[in-house]
């Protein structure tokens, strides 16, 4: 199932179904189907590529900031992977653009909103490999002065249904008790949150790494105009969509 969702979340998107259009439109033989098929992809292209919408569409999805209250502490907070890229080339990890996760984790430990920090993170990768993400994100912890004790790794993980099973049979192995803060991108709040209760665990959500902020859903001339980095947006959307549709449909949420 998990190499399974891999396979349909790529092709969530559009613009390769814009493509696909476009090139039957190509191939195929009959000057009315020729023209439907150009015309189709014309269309598909400008709703795809128009910033408006999907920033529309997205701020109304995406939890919005949270901010705690002086005092407010958690035993642990969880934060889930997806925020390193591995290099199996080159033997090497990055921070990629949702590694606001890992900063607010360290801000919210540092403040001392949470006492402990689980890294809930494996691999995501449907091919063979050693790299694990919590060891990376572990180290890199270590380095900013946190201490080794008041760090967990679950290393096992490849998606957020294991992060929420894994944490919560790591959790309990430790006597740790909740409420616990979940701290995850805006965007993936809804589906993260809903898995992990429904896996029993008590938690309050703390967004970040936002897709977009407040203002990009103001409307402008120049968001009319259209965007390549529309499209990248759009499969983020479609893949958060349907994953959660999936969720609920296996009643996992």
């Amino acid at each position: 199932m998990f190499i399974l969702s891999k396979i349909f979340a790529f092709f969530l998107n559009p613009f390769l179904w814009i493509l696909l259009l476009f090139i039957w439109g190509l191939a195929t033989k009959k000057p009315v189907r020729k023209k439907r098929m150009f015309i189709a992809s014309l269309i598909l292209f400008l709703f795809f590529s128009n910033p408006y919408v999907i920033a529309r569409l997205i701020i109304s999805y995406q939890q919005p900031k949270t901010e705690l209250q002086a005092g407010e502490v958690y035993s642990a907070g969880i934060v889930l992977g997806g925020f390193v890229a591995y290099d199996k080339q080159n033997n090497q990890a990055y921070f990629n653009m949702t590694s606001d996760r890992f900063i607010q984790t360290t801000r919210l430990y540092k403040k001392g909103h949470i006492k402990k920090i689980v890294v809930s993170a494996g691999s995501a990768s449907i091919t063979k490999t050693n790299f694990r993400e919590a060891d990376f994100v572990k180290t890199n912890l270590i380095e900013l002065g946190i201490p080794e004790k008041d760090i967990i790794t679950e290393r096992n993980s490849r998606n957020t249904e294991e992060n929420a099973a894994f944490s919560k049979r790591l959790l309990d192995s430790l006597q740790l008790t909740g409420p616990y803060l979940l701290i995850t991108s805006a965007f993936h709040v809804p589906r993260a949150s809903a898995v992990f209760k429904k896996a029993g665990m008590e938690i309050k959500s703390y967004p970040c790494a936002y897709l977009m902020i407040p203002s990009d859903a103001q409307f402008s001339w120049e968001k009319l105009l259209p965007s390549p980095y529309s499209f990248n947006q759009w499969s983020v959307y479609l893949k958060e969509i349907f994953g959660i549709a999936y969720m609920k449909l296996r009643g996992k949420i």
